[in-house]
């Protein structure tokens, strides 16, 4: 049986955060939540989460220098960041993906796309992968 696909969810809105966990549970992944900058960063260097999905607003700080944060971390750089915020301006949306995240979702999104969306960035991850290992051995 294949592992479950774990990500981590960092949202202080407690009934956000509960609609992506469930929207997410529902779809067979394993999910944590983090409501903290801090808690987010400490979560995801203890554990080995598929994805991350960041607020930009949060209450010990801002998103966007966490996503900076997770992508300057060695072990951490390669795992797909998704904001998932309420910042709806275009020039949010371009700092997230400044910043290194694979995408930007605004709330309030629609439900039926959430978790193909980030799935998507896992399976994007997982066979860029693949291919790098490919091209790496001969036959």
């Amino acid at each position: 049986m294949a592992e479950k696909i774990k990500l981590l969810i960092v949202e202080d809105d407690t009934p956000v955060a509960l609609m992506i966990v469930f929207l997410l549970t529902r779809a067979g992944c394993e999910t944590e939540v983090a409501t903290t900058g801090k808690k987010a960063i400490q979560m995801a260097e203890a554990g080995d989460f598929d994805l991350i999905t960041l607020d930009v607003d949060l209450p010990d700080g801002n998103g966007f220098m966490l996503c900076s944060r997770l992508k300057e971390h060695p072990r951490l750089c390669a795992t797909p960041v998704v904001f998932v915020s309420a910042r709806c301006l275009i020039e949010d949306q371009q700092r997230g993906l400044d910043v290194g995240a694979a995408d930007y979702i605004t709330k309030p999104f629609e439900t039926f796309e959430f978790a193909p969306r980030l799935l998507s960035h896992i399976k994007a991850k997982t066979n860029s992968h693949f291919i790098a290992v490919s091209e790496n051995t001969t036959a």
